[in-house]
């Protein structure tokens, strides 16, 4: 399943007890591993502290990047900017804000220098829009960006807690060629969406599917275990078309096989996608 990719970091070791952060010490092993395990496709995550650092953004670390995409026939097709999340810029003002926009504009020619297409902007958590002032803020200055997500071939998606009405309010005020969802099927379980509607409401804008599962008004459990209902987001998926990627950005393994859950998961995922398959 090409389309089955797994959230950078998924196959190293938990560091400092992060879910999710990227793998400094290892980034490069999990070319290798993933390949081995059957992968081909994979999300990178930035964060916000050592931004420049990050290989992503390195002259040297691009061509490391493209030259393991290469050795290993993987794909990085999209990025998740938990650096947007920890760092909002539609919630600050003055030169602090012109620096995160120059944030933006940087990691969007990095993305494009190693093939990817699609960043991710959470506005969950810290990233959440607490009112309309900050709406306007960030959509105007994506929608100034406009010509340069095309020149560069780069669509920004967005992860919301918007209520499904909300988000589609929200998205159809974009270009739908530059501007799309993410839909983050653990997120959606903890906020007690209903998934047939939420898709009903914006379907045709999701282009990135991350998989995961969590309890209600609670935190990322391993699949199966949580309040997700994989077999009607699968099916409401398929009854809009969608065919873009599913994401792995599943629980870490308590034992420490990181490698075995996510096969493990996968191979669930798999399973939930066989009776929509076309």
């Amino acid at each position: 399943m090409e389309k089955i990719g797994f959230m950078q970091g998924r196959l190293s070791a938990i560091v400092d007890g992060r879910i999710q952060s990227f793998p400094w010490t290892c980034w490069q092993d999990e070319f290798e591993q993933g390949a081995r395990l059957g992968f081909g496709l994979m999300e990178w995550t930035l964060d916000q502290e050592r931004l420049y650092e990050n290989p992503l953004l390195t002259e040297a670390g691009q061509a490391e990047i493209r030259s393991l995409c290469q050795r290993y026939q993987f794909a990085i097709a999209s990025l998740t900017g938990d650096c947007f999340m920890q760092a909002p810029f539609w919630k600050v003002q003055g030169a602090e804000r012109e620096a995160l926009e120059q944030d933006f504009i940087a990691i969007a020619k990095s993305c494009a220098v190693v093939g990817i297409s699609m960043l991710v902007i959470p506005l969950v958590d810290k990233g959440s829009l607490d009112n309309p002032e900050q709406e306007e803020l960030l959509i105007a200055y994506l929608q100034r960006q406009a010509g340069f997500l095309a020149d560069n071939g780069l669509r920004v998606i967005f992860e919301s807690d918007f209520q499904p009405s909300e988000l589609a309010r929200f998205i159809g005020r974009l270009d739908p060629g530059l501007f799309g969802i993410n839909y983050d099927i653990g997120n959606s379980a903890s906020l007690g969406f209903n998934p047939s509607e939420e898709i009903a409401a914006y379907g045709s804008r999701i282009v990135n599917v991350h998989i995961k599962d969590r309890v209600l008004n609670g935190t990322t459990v391993p699949l199966g275990t949580g309040n997700a209902d994989f077999k009607a987001v699968f099916a409401a998926l398929a009854s809009v078309g969608y065919a873009g990627n599913y994401i792995l950005q599943t629980a870490r393994a308590a034992d420490g096989d990181h490698a075995g859950a996510l096969c493990r998961y996968r191979d669930m995922a798999v399973a939930w996608l066989k009776p929509n398959a076309a």
